[in-house]
């Protein structure tokens, strides 16, 4: 089954080349994921469509607001780690989604 995944930023841009990384490194997995980036004002019109979100370091001084959102519905959340998301580290992200999805 395919997991999505969402990142947020503030204007959706730079998580959108970071999830073109991530993408280019799950399909050399295997992995069947659908990653997507948007800005953090559209959460709300996502929130119910998603398995993992993952926010920019920059919107840590959200995360408080954005787990109200996503504790209710069960969805793993957590920020991305500030040097990957600088460096573009789409293999590192990866493995953090892996993680954050556990053993399904």
């Amino acid at each position: 089954m395919t997991k999505r995944i969402l990142l947020v930023c503030g204007g959706g841009a730079s998580s959108g080349f970071l999830a073109a990384n991530i993408r280019k490194y799950a399909k050399k997995q295997g992995a069947d994921m659908q990653i997507e980036a948007r800005s953090e004002s559209e959460l709300s019109n996502y929130i119910n469509d998603i398995d993992v979100l993952l926010v920019g370091p920059h919107l840590a001084y959200m995360e408080d607001e954005i787990k109200s959102m996503t504790d209710p519905k069960d969805i793993p959340m957590a920020l991305i780690d500030e040097d990957d998301y600088g460096m573009m580290n789409g293999a590192a992200v990866y493995d953090q989604i892996v993680t954050m999805l556990g053993d399904d």
